[in-house]
């Protein structure tokens, strides 16, 4: 191998050990080395698994910790239907509607599948954990944990509860790099129908160590928390005025 070939190469190999995304893997032939393309197809198994890996409740009850919870279904009566009708999984099951607690919370914490059951077991419980650590004033009602669900649901959590806010960690849509990402959504005062995305917050790809760990992702959370109550909104109009991201 020419010296030009092997100063190539170990650039590529410093470059992918910098980033997920796949570059510089080569080629046999008019294909991808043998190597690479059984990574590739072990990747898009993965984010098949997480996507119709089914979610267990029990398993977030018990990284709680003794908080209490409330499970409810959305109104997608399975896994194929939730897939085939976005609409039926921002809709709570009419029945588990009448069942929820009410009171004067403050927010709301909704644990949701989404799209990614692994994203949910591996890391929803720490990050409600660290962010009610950090409310520490706030009336915050039981944890829901909700079944065939998308992040709209948690208007309908929040107006049938009477909470003031609602926070929705969802499974995000899983990537060929990536198919246990988190994401957290905070609305303030949400109506069902009326609520668009663009008044909520996100915070995405929280999965230590690769992307934002739970620490940083709290703290972030619980500071647009406490600027969406005392501004009384959320969305476009509120800013993460932090100076950096966490670590």
């Amino acid at each position: 191998m020419s010296e030009v070939a092997v100063q190539t190469s170990e650039l590529w190999s410093s470059l992918r050990q910098r980033t997920q995304a796949r570059i510089g893997l080569g080629r046999a032939g008019s294909a991808l080395p043998t190597r690479h393309r059984l990574e590739l197809q072990a990747a898009h198994a993965a984010a098949r698994d997480a996507v119709h890996s089914p979610f267990e409740p029990d398993v977030i009850a018990a990284g709680l910790a003794g908080t209490p919870t409330v499970r409810v279904r959305s109104s997608a009566p399975d896994r194929l239907t939730y897939l085939q009708r976005p609409d039926l999984g921002r809709r709570l099951d009419p029945t588990d509607r009448a069942h929820l607690p009410t009171g004067e919370w403050d927010a709301v914490f909704v644990v949701a599948d989404g799209l990614s059951s692994r994203a949910v077991h591996e890391h929803a419980a720490a990050v409600v954990r660290e962010t009610a650590a950090r409310l520490e004033d706030w009336h915050l009602a039981p944890v829901v944990l909700a079944e065939q669900a998308r992040v709209a649901l948690g208007d309908d959590v929040a107006q049938a509860m009477g909470a003031a806010m609602v926070v929705v960690l969802v499974g995000e849509r899983p990537g060929m790099s990536a198919a246990d990402s988190l994401g957290a959504y905070l609305t303030y005062r949400p109506t069902p129908v009326v609520t668009t995305d663009a008044d909520r917050n996100c915070l995405s790809n929280i999965r230590p160590p690769l992307g934002l760990n739970y620490a940083g992702a709290a703290e972030k959370l619980a500071g647009l928390m406490t600027r969406a109550r005392e501004l009384g909104l959320t969305g476009v109009n509120l800013k993460d005025e932090t100076d950096a991201l966490p670590g």
